[in-house]
């Protein structure tokens, strides 16, 4: 185990020294909330609350970057240090779980088990498929949720144990369920799973007996009733009506049908990627995938479709002969059960395997990693130990690649030419290489770059936003068609966050007076987000902005900030729009009310700073 230890930091050391990525951005590098300076009540709660990226705000993870932040500042080695310190403890925790599973399903404890274990541990931290959870910093969400998974896991079967043992223990049972769940959804949502692994193993291990293993343990039964069977009713209740309403689906490329028969191709597809991994197969950027139209559409579909079920039939047919082999595909089945059904979500992250990754090696390391009397011994411990190199070398490769940001961009572009994603992060990176000097060589290769990257298919309007605005800041000409396209795109269909964001940098640059866009507005890309049925929130308040920055237009502004402040009462951001507008247009009594609005909000004293302000404004005379 020390030597998968020491093997891990070695692979991923070279890794460290890269920059931000992507949806580090928005969460850690321009999320103010998250600069702590001082230890305070209210920075804390500001920072705990401040996460983009979901609607229970993730504040255990939010506040580990906050705490970054105050420790070395911006510094992103230290950020994927620490995820690597997480992702350690993890694989601890993985070689404690496996120990305690292979001991239950061999019926006792044998000299071979701590070597098998480790090898399952040790693969685990090696796995090319889990690197995005280590490097990529905003996945300290994925890799946090799952300590507290692992450890809630491995302290449950140590508790059953005991109560089969001694017939005691069934609080310590479900303190480990309820506590470890409590605390890991405050990381990330991911952690809710941990009641069903639980279950799984209690299925499949402990069949739900008691210490005299004669009967079923009532109390055993009432604990997944409660804190797993309510939940999940609770949960699809709650779920239901968002999920099932088309609008929720606009700005995708697919239906909650097609959504779900993609879904099979991508979960079937994970199996070669974590334990065959190739360069272009795991090339973190997958937007490219295709979308299933239909059972046969492409004919993959129903292919996967068989071929999960076959997975079903093996974990049903093998329960009781090689129960962890169920048990380890029920961990990969099961891993995919939130993010791979009903949920909205985008259709592929390799991060998403981080758990259900240690479901296939539970599956397929203690049969690799047999004694020496077994038929064919040495040649599935060659096989396995090839697969442990084969890990650690692609696992060391991708890794260096991370460690720069210009060799990472390059190496993703090479990985996946089809992904609209990697071309507009390899020319952006190019840009910020170019320094925006017309006689940089980054110049040429930038141009190049994000013309590639605009004309593929889906692609969102970031890279006709990076080509206007890298045009416009070097007082080069702008080409009619980046303009036309970025309308057309707009048009097409529902506003996705990326062209929100794209169209939110045109503004801002615009407005700074960095950019000259030539006579032309931002006004038709707007207009047509907004032609859309349901338009997001964020693209009206954006709208707001530019109104008010841009256009000189306080009563498009207004409009514009108090139909977004509507759409979303719960946003702290649109009812300080709409408070700093009206306290402008001299509207105080709005303006009050508005301000009421975001007193409510006003949650650990996360707002007290802009509420003071807002509320110093109100009090001054009118002019």
């Amino acid at each position: 185990m020390l030597v998968g230890l020491l093997l891990t930091i070695a692979a991923y050391w070279s890794g460290l020294s890269g920059a931000f990525l992507f949806d580090d951005y928005p969460n850690i590098v321009n999320n103010q909330a998250l600069h702590l300076k001082d230890l305070d009540v209210p920075g804390l709660s500001r920072a705990a609350l401040s996460s983009p990226s979901s609607e229970l705000k993730r504040p255990l993870a939010s506040l580990s970057f906050a705490f970054n932040h105050l420790a070395t500042g911006l510094d992103p080695f230290w950020m994927k240090a620490t995820n690597l310190i997480i992702h350690l403890l993890n694989g601890l925790l993985v070689y404690g779980l496996a120990k305690r599973l292979l001991r239950l399903a061999d019926g006792g404890d044998t000299p071979r088990l701590g070597g098998v274990a480790a090898a399952i541990a040790s693969g685990w931290l090696l796995l090319p498929i889990n690197l995005s959870a280590v490097l990529y910093v905003v996945q300290r969400m994925e890799g946090l949720a799952n300590l507290f998974v692992l450890f809630g896991l491995w302290l449950y079967v140590k508790s059953r144990q005991r109560m089969q043992s001694r017939g005691t223990g069934v609080w310590l049972c479900i303190a480990s369920l309820a506590i470890p769940t409590a605390l890991g959804v405050l990381a990330k949502e991911s952690a809710v799973m941990l009641p069903l692994y639980a279950f799984c193993v209690e299925w499949l291990l402990f069949g739900f007996l008691t210490s005299r293993a004669d009967r079923r343990d009532v109390r055993i039964l009432a604990t997944f009733a409660l804190l797993l069977a309510v939940p999940l009713v609770a949960g699809l209740l709650w779920l239901l009506p968002s999920v099932l309403n088309p609008e929720n689906w606009a700005a995708r490329d697919f239906t909650l049908g097609t959504r779900l028969l993609s879904e099979t191709r991508i979960v079937t597809g994970y199996i070669p990627w974590t334990l065959f991994p190739t360069p272009s197969s795991l090339s973190f950027y997958h937007d490219q995938v295709e979308v299933s139209a239909g059972l046969f559409s492409p004919w993959t579909t129903f292919a996967s479709i068989i071929f999960l079920v076959a997975l079903a039939v093996i974990v049903w047919t093998m329960r009781k002969r090689a129960p962890l082999v169920s048990l380890g595909l029920t961990f990969f089945l099961g891993g995919h059960l939130l993010t791979g059904t009903i949920l909205p979500l985008d259709l592929v992250y390799e991060h998403r395997n981080y758990f259900a990754s240690f479901g296939l090696l539970l599956t397929i390391v203690p049969f690799l990693a047999v004694d020496s009397a077994r038929s064919f011994a040495r040649f599935r411990w060659m096989l396995l130990g090839l697969l442990l190199a084969g890990w650690f070398s692609l696992t060391t490769f991708t890794a260096y690649a991370w460690g720069d940001p210009l060799r990472l961009a390059r190496d993703l572009a090479t990985r996946n030419p089809n992904s609209p994603r990697a071309q507009y992060e390899l020319g952006f990176t190019y840009v910020v290489y170019s320094h925006y000097l017309p006689s940089s060589p980054f110049v040429s290769l930038a141009y190049e770059q994000l013309e590639l990257a605009a004309s593929l298919p889906r692609s969102p309007i970031l890279a006709e936003q990076a080509l206007i605005m890298m045009s416009a800041r070097m007082g080069s000409p702008q080409n009619e068609e980046w303009w036309n396209n970025l309308i057309i795109k707009m048009a097409r269909r529902k506003a996705s966050a990326d062209d929100i964001s794209a169209l939110a940098a045109l503004a801002t640059c615009q407005a700074n007076g960095d950019c000259d866009y030539q006579g032309r507005t931002l006004v038709p890309a707007f207009l047509a987000g907004l032609a859309h049925a349901n338009p997001e929130p964020r693209l009206m308040a954006t709208y707001a902005e530019y109104a008010w920055n841009v256009l000189r237009d306080p009563d498009l502004a207004l409009r514009m900030a108090r139909e977004a402040a509507r759409a979303s009462p719960t946003e702290p951001a649109y009812q300080v729009t709409l408070v700093r507008i009206l306290t402008a247009l001299g509207n105080k009594e709005e303006a009050e009310r508005a301000l009421g609005g975001l007193r409510a909000l006003n949650h650990g004293g996360q707002l007290d700073d802009e509420i003071e302000k807002l509320t110093r404004v109100l009090a001054e005379p009118a002019h």
